[in-house]
C-alpha cells in the first residue's frame, strides 16, 4: 500500500492500532474479573509499566519492518483472538501478542528482518522467552500465516476509515475481538475463496 509509505500515516495507525487494542484489553479485564483464566506464555504477573502506544511506538523505531506488517500483525492477532476464545486479549498479555504479532508478519512479508535476540531487547524480554512466544503463537494460528491481498485490503480499508472517523456500516452478522465485545466490524476473510465468514474483533 502506497499510503503507508507516507511519513504521516505511519504515526497515525501506530497511535490508532494502540487505542484500539488499549480499548480491547480495558474491556476485556473488565469482562473477565470474576471468570477463571487460562494462562499462557503470553501472561505476565504483573501489568507492564509500559503504555501499549508506547510499545507499539518501540516496537515501530526498532523493529525496521515494512509498514505492511503492522497490518498483517493486526490480522494475526484478530486471528489468533478468534481460534483462542479462552485466551482474550488483555492488560496482561498484549504487549507479549504485539511484539510477537510483529515479529511473526515481520518474517513472513519481508526479505530482510532481524533475528528473535534482536525483537527480544525491542521487547524488554529475553531471548528464551521470544523463543517460546513465537512458537506458541504460531500453534495458536494454526500456522495460518498467509495473507491474502483481498483480506489486507479489507483490514486496511477499515482501519482507514475508522482513522478518518467515517466507519462503514455494521453488518448484520458484525464479527468481534471478543464475541461479547463489539467494538470492531467484520470482514470475509478466505485465503482460497474470500468466502469464508470470520469474526474481526476489537
Amino acid at each position: 500500500m502506497a499510503e503507508l509509505e507516507n511519513p504521516d500515516a505511519m504515526p497515525k495507525l501506530i497511535n490508532f492500532l494502540s487505542s484500539l487494542l488499549q480499548r480491547v484489553s480495558e474491556s476485556n479485564d473488565v469482562a473477565y474479573r470474576f471468570q477463571p483464566q487460562k494462562i499462557s506464555v503470553f501472561h505476565g504477573l504483573t501489568r507492564p509499566t509500559i503504555s501499549i502506544q508506547s510499545y507499539l511506538e518501540r516496537i515501530f523505531k526498532y523493529a525496521n519492518c515494512s509498514p505492511s506488517c503492522f497490518i498483517v500483525a493486526y490480522v494475526y492477532l484478530d486471528r489468533f483472538a478468534q481460534r483462542q476464545p479462552s485466551l482474550p486479549i488483555n492488560s496482561f498479555n498484549v504487549h507479549r501478542l504485539l511484539i510477537t504479532s510483529v515479529m511473526v508478519a515481520a518474517k513472513f512479508m519481508d526479505d530482510m528482518y532481524y533475528n528473535n535476540a534482536y525483537f527480544a531487547k525491542v521487547g524488554g524480554i529475553s531471548t528464551t522467552e521470544m523463543n517460546f512466544l513465537e512458537v506458541d503463537f504460531l500453534f495458536a494460528l494454526g500456522f495460518h500465516l498467509n495473507v491474502t491481498p483481498n483480506t489486507f485490503h479489507s483490514y486496511y480499508s477499515y482501519l482507514q476509515r475508522e482513522m478518518m472517523l467515517q466507519p462503514p456500516p455494521v453488518p448484520e452478522s458484525s464479527l468481534t475481538l471478543e464475541k461479547s465485545l463489539k467494538l470492531h466490524l467484520c470482514f470475509n476473510e478466505d485465503e482460497s475463496s474470500h468466502q469464508k465468514q470470520q469474526q474481526l474483533a476489537v
